[in-house]
C-alpha cells in the first residue's frame, strides 16, 4: 500500500465551491490504475462547513441543486448548496439519521427519536411510513435505501435507545434484536428480512439491484453482501469486506459496481470483488457520504462535526 499527497493543482471543484477551504488530499493507495477510475489526480477535499454536532445522513436534492443531511443531536435537517451554504431545512427531525428520496423526489428519512421511517410530502408535510412490526415499536431506524418497485429496505440498530438525544432518557426496547426490514407502501407489509446482525447500519444496491449490501458497524466491522429476489427477499450474506480501522457506518456503490464506504480514517473503496482500491484520508472520521453535485461527481462526506467534499471521478448508482 503506498501514501500520495496530491499537488497543489487547482481542481475542479474550485468552479464549482468557490467559497470553500480546499485541501490537498491524501490517499492511501492499494491498486493505482483502478484508484485513477475512482478520484482524478489533483483532487482535493473541501470544507463546507464545520461547528456542527454530529452530522449524518447526506442526500443530493437534484431537482433544487442542494444537499440534506442530518445533524443528529441537534435535532435538525440541513440544507447545503454553494449559493448559500449551510441553513436548517427542516426543525426539529426527531434526530433523524439517514436520508434517501423515494421514486418521485420525496424525502425519506430515519428517525431515532421519531423510532419510523417518515416521508415528506412536496407540501412540506411529514407523515409516516411505518414505525412499527408486529405491533411493536421499531429501536431507532438508521438508514433506508428505495428499490425501483417503490419498496423500502431499513435497518434498525438500538443506538438511539440507549440515550435518546432529545429526552436524555433510555428508551424502551421493544424489538426482540436489531433487524433489517423490508417494507412495501402499497400493502403496507413489513417483513424482517434478516436477523443476525449485531448492529445494521449503512445499506447499498448494485447498480442492477441484484446485490444489497448491508454494514454491520457493531464488533463485526464489516460488509456482508446479500443477493437479492424479485420479491425482495435476501439470501447469501457473507462477508464482502471487513473495515480495518473504525468500523464502516454509511456505504454507497457507485455506477461500476464498486462499494464506497465510511471508516474510521476516510473512505475506503472496494472492488465489485470486495478487494481495497484505495482510501480517501480524511481530517475527520466520517459517519457517512453520497454522490451528488451537478454531474453527480462530488463526493459529500459527513464527518462528525464537518461536511466535506471532494470531486471523484465517477457517479453513485441510481438506487
Amino acid at each position: 500500500m503506498m501514501h500520495r499527497r496530491t499537488p497543489l493543482l487547482l481542481s475542479a471543484f474550485t468552479l464549482t465551491v468557490p467559497a470553500v477551504a480546499l485541501h490537498a488530499a491524501d490517499f492511501q493507495i492499494t491498486d493505482a490504475a483502478e484508484f485513477a477510475r475512482c478520484v482524478p489526480t489533483g483532487a482535493k477535499i473541501a470544507t463546507l462547513s464545520g461547528d456542527l454536532n454530529f452530522i449524518e445522513g447526506p442526500v443530493w436534492i437534484k431537482a433544487g441543486g442542494f444537499l440534506v443531511f442530518s445533524d443528529i443531536p441537534k435535532n435538525e435537517l440541513k440544507q447545503w448548496s454553494a449559493a448559500t451554504g449551510v441553513r436548517t431545512y427542516r426543525e426539529p427531525s426527531q434526530n433523524a439519521n439517514g436520508n434517501t428520496l423515494d421514486l418521485t423526489g420525496r424525502l425519506v428519512t430515519c428517525e431515532h427519536s421519531g423510532r419510523r421511517i417518515a416521508i415528506q410530502e412536496k407540501d412540506g408535510t411529514v407523515r409516516t411510513l411505518v414505525d412499527s412490526f408486529e405491533g411493536k415499536k421499531f429501536n431507532s431506524p438508521n438508514d433506508v435505501v428505495v428499490k425501483s418497485d417503490g419498496t423500502l429496505i431499513f435497518t434498525d440498530p438500538d443506538y438511539g435507545l440507549k440515550n435518546n438525544p432529545t429526552t436524555k432518557q433510555k428508551e424502551g426496547r421493544e424489538q426482540a434484536g436489531n433487524f433489517v426490514y423490508h417494507h412495501n407502501p402499497q400493502s403496507g407489509k413489513t417483513t424482517a428480512l434478516v436477523r443476525d446482525f449485531v448492529q445494521p447500519n449503512g445499506l447499498a444496491f448494485s447498480p442492477d439491484e441484484k446485490i444489497l449490501y448491508i454494514a454491520d458497524s457493531g464488533a463485526p466491522r464489516h460488509i456482508r453482501r446479500f443477493d437479492v429476489a424479485a420479491d425482495g427477499s435476501l439470501s447469501g450474506g457473507q462477508v464482502f469486506c471487513k473495515i480495518d480501522v473504525g468500523g464502516p457506518d454509511g456505504i454507497r456503490v457507485d455506477q461500476a459496481g464498486r462499494v464506497w464506504s465510511s471508516a474510521g480514517d476516510g473512505v475506503q473503496i472496494f472492488s465489485p470483488a470486495g478487494k481495497l482500491i484505495g482510501k480517501i484520508l480524511v481530517p475527520e472520521s466520517p459517519a457517512n457520504l453520497c454522490f451528488g453535485g451537478d454531474d453527480g461527481k462530488t463526493l459529500f462526506i459527513t464527518a462528525r462535526k464537518t461536511l466535506y467534499a471532494i470531486k471523484v471521478a465517477v457517479s453513485g448508482a441510481a438506487r
